[in-house]
């Protein structure tokens, strides 16, 4: 099997059995991955990497490193110390798996803007006028007028690929984001747009797309967002190792 990041600067191969699929909810991998991260595992000697050259690595913690590509910002694998397996996203690879999701955990750390057991987002209880969204390193810091409001998942292979699962966000005007601290990267999309991620640690931020218009990470908002998932779009390119348990619209493209 082979997995890449979205520009191909890192890329790699593995060879079955795969460990089936695990999400995590945790806010380290909430923070990078725009949303949730979901992930397989196979021991070292069962994996490849093919490309190296756009990878980066980043301790969050003492027990784990962080791999993400420097180019791109697409979120690929978790090592933790002194094990001699390596995890990486379920949606860095390429074509059918043939996995499953068979965990969840960290559901304690989940946004408040949907519901980690796949159930329908819960109600909204507040509704902040100011959030506060940040990186995992802290190097990215803004503000901007509350609350998060309408939030979409989207499943094209672009959001997949970067996010290591699907990507979660809501409009916002960009003008109206003030930030307190910034080093970005942009990586420019085939259809012209512009994702902006940390080059530091690799937290997916947001994306303007060639028309302007501007979209920024659920994952990297700090609770209470005042935000609830809507709905699903590119559908048609969702992953094959999980299915969408919330009961909201589904779209095959980019919906109404």
């Amino acid at each position: 099997m082979q997995g890449a990041c979205l520009c191909g600067a890192v890329a790699f191969e593995v060879d079955p059995p795969l460990r089936d699929v695990v999400d995590c909810h945790c806010r380290q991998c909430r923070k990078q991955s725009g949303h949730f991260w979901a992930a397989t595992s196979v021991p070292h000697d069962r994996f490849r990497l093919t490309r190296d050259d756009g990878l980066v690595w980043y301790r969050a913690s003492p027990a784990a490193q962080r791999g993400f590509c420097r180019h791109c910002g697409s979120f690929l694998f978790w090592q933790p110390e002194a094990e001699d397996r390596l995890s990486f996203a379920a949606g860095a690879l390429d074509g059918e798996t043939g996995l499953a999701t068979a965990d969840s955990i960290f559901h304690a750390d989940a946004g408040d803007y949907y519901t980690p057991a796949g159930g329908p987002p819960p109600r909204l209880t507040t509704t902040p006028a100011v959030l506060q969204g940040a990186c995992l390193c802290g190097a990215n810091r803004f503000s901007l007028p509350g609350p998060m409001g309408v939030v979409t998942a989207c499943h094209c292979r672009q959001c997949r690929k970067t996010s290591g699962h699907y990507a979660a966000s809501f409009d916002a005007s960009e003008p109206d984001l003030h930030w307190q601290a910034r080093h970005l990267a942009e990586y420019v999309t085939t259809g012209g747009g512009r994702r902006g991620f940390c080059p530091g640690c690799g937290t997916s931020l947001f994306f303007r797309a060639a028309d302007g218009s501007f979209s920024v990470e659920a994952g990297c908002i700090e609770a209470p967002t005042g935000g609830r998932l809507a709905g699903h779009i590119f559908v048609a390119d969702k992953g094959d190792y999980y299915a969408l348990t919330d009961g909201l619209p589904q779209w095959p493209g980019a919906g109404d």
